[in-house]
């Protein structure tokens, strides 16, 4: 039992402390706030409980007493509790004031800071928040207050100090805060800038000076999250800004995922600066259990010569089946193993095992057409995949005569749901299933379809998609084609 707040930082997932990550890795429920960003909440087991208990400005839908009293009845349970929490808890966080009631009952507790906005908005904008020559001090000063109130902000001290000045939550209040360092005593010509969604692909930075940064905001409709930077810093924002070269910052993808793990399509894309909206991949359900299709062909393994694979997972659910069951591999000598994809190669790989062949073309065709000039006569196959696989494969084997037994050793399930308020009328498509599954989820299917391969063209075409189909079955032909689309808008 153990109640950990964790600071999440201020969007980007790759902000995330290494210990923030392993905390929520091992969560059994999640408290988490409005501004966690979905990258972020993605990383919490499908086995936890989510929890929302965000706020926004005027709207409380859950008060903080009562999430102070969930935490401490979750923790009561017995549970690895997560308060996961924008920025760092202890800014302007409400931290010192979940922690008392956990205290008071003699809760185990531990706090893991995040990377405040203050700090990353001002780096992600070019801005060096400190600087010799030009400030050697930073304050970091909330523009809203208890209850919705002015906070009372002693404007004259903060400008004798002469260092920059960072207002967190304030966007609803910029006018005021400028007024206010005016009044104090700073110079109306004194640099200024905004920033909003900070470190993700949909930041914006908008610099002017304490005068008219007001305006500037109320013209190009910034809204929170956003924070506030005043100083002669922020002169340099046009020099430093190394973040809003970025070639797809401001642009939004949607990838829908194919397997669980880490998104390289994605990843390559956020690097590129984009706002990517993944949709979660399917749930591997192996179907191992007594009595099985594999368990009848593990134990006639013998009578085959070839062992065909036709993804990453497949191969994991092979082998970590014969593992489970005590399997001795020595038996397997006999095989000879065709795989498709390089992803299938690596996982065999990372076995031990190099494939007899593989296509250079990454589908089950090229896979099938391979295989009829190596097959032999007396030769018997066996493909272990997912249910449902596609018909290429066993079609093509079949119409040359060649035996085989197709086993399903696995099948993938995804949950229901919808995704809403979407932007954006480009998806990103790896595989025929994950069309399947983005048709289930959204309402609108008009968009324009990367398509890692012609399957998943076929796929996204029956739906009526616009479909770009990448020059090579691999996620830097993918990111070339998206770049290329963006690039003709």
């Amino acid at each position: 039992m153990m109640v950990s707040l964790v600071g999440a930082g201020p969007g980007d997932k790759g902000l995330l402390t290494l210990k923030g990550a392993e905390r929520i890795s091992a969560a059994d429920t999640v408290l988490y706030d409005r501004f966690v960003s979905a990258d972020v909440l993605a990383m919490i087991p499908a086995s936890a409980e989510k929890i929302n208990v965000g706020k926004t400005a005027g709207s409380h839908p859950i008060p903080q007493e009562e999430i102070n009293q969930l935490l401490l009845e979750k923790a009561q349970q017995g549970l690895n509790v997560v308060r996961l929490k924008g920025g760092d808890p202890f800014v302007f966080g409400r931290g010192g004031e979940e922690l008392k009631l956990l205290a008071e009952n003699n809760i185990p507790f531990e706090v893991i800071p995040g990377i405040t906005s203050a700090i990353a908005g001002a780096a992600y904008a070019g801005i060096p928040i400190t600087h010799r020559e030009y400030a050697s001090s930073f304050h970091v000063i909330t523009g809203h207050g208890k209850n919705n109130e002015n906070p009372n902000i002693d404007y004259e001290a903060l400008v004798r100090t002469k260092g920059t000045l960072v207002f967190m939550m304030g966007v609803g209040a910029i006018e005021d805060i400028c007024l206010g360092c005016i009044a104090g005593g700073i110079n109306k010509g004194m640099p200024a800038a905004i920033v909003q969604n900070a470190t993700t692909g949909m930041q914006r930075k908008f610099v002017g000076t304490v005068e008219t940064l007001p305006q500037i905001a109320r013209e190009n409709n910034v809204e929170s999250p956003a924070v506030i930077i005043i100083g002669n810093v922020c002169v340099l924002s046009g020099n430093y800004d190394w973040f809003s070269k970025k070639p797809l910052l401001g642009k939004e993808i949607i990838v829908a995922r194919a397997k669980p793990g880490v998104s390289k399509l994605s990843n390559s894309l956020r690097e590129l600066g984009c706002h990517v909206i993944e949709m979660p991949p399917a749930k591997i359900i192996p179907d191992t259990s007594p009595g099985c299709y594999l368990e009848k062909a593990v134990a006639d393994i013998d009578s085959y010569k070839w062992l065909v694979f036709t993804s990453s997972t497949g191969v994991a659910v092979f082998f970590d089946y014969l593992i489970e069951i005590g399997f001795d591999f020595r038996l397997l000598h006999h095989l000879k193993i065709a795989c498709v994809g390089t992803e299938t190669e690596k996982e065999l790989g990372l076995r031990g095992i190099k494939a007899a062949f593989c296509p250079q073309e990454y589908n089950g065709a090229a896979l099938a057409e391979g295989l009829i000039s190596l097959v032999e006569n007396s030769d018997r196959l066996l493909i272990a995949r997912a249910k449902d696989g596609a018909e290429d494969l066993t079609r093509i084997l079949a119409d040359s005569n060649i035996a085989f037994d197709d086993i399903a050793i696995y099948k993938q399930w995804r949950s229901p749901g919808m995704i809403e308020g979407i932007n954006t009328n480009i998806a990103a498509f790896t595989s025929s299933s994950s069309v399947e599954w983005f048709v289930q989820s959204v309402s609108n299917t008009n968009i324009n379809a990367i398509c890692i391969g012609g399957r998943t063209a076929k796929a996204a075409k029956s739906y009526g998609m616009t479909v770009h189909i990448s020059a090579e079955a691999t996620v830097n032909s993918m990111v070339n084609k998206i770049m290329e689309l963006y690039a003709h808008e």
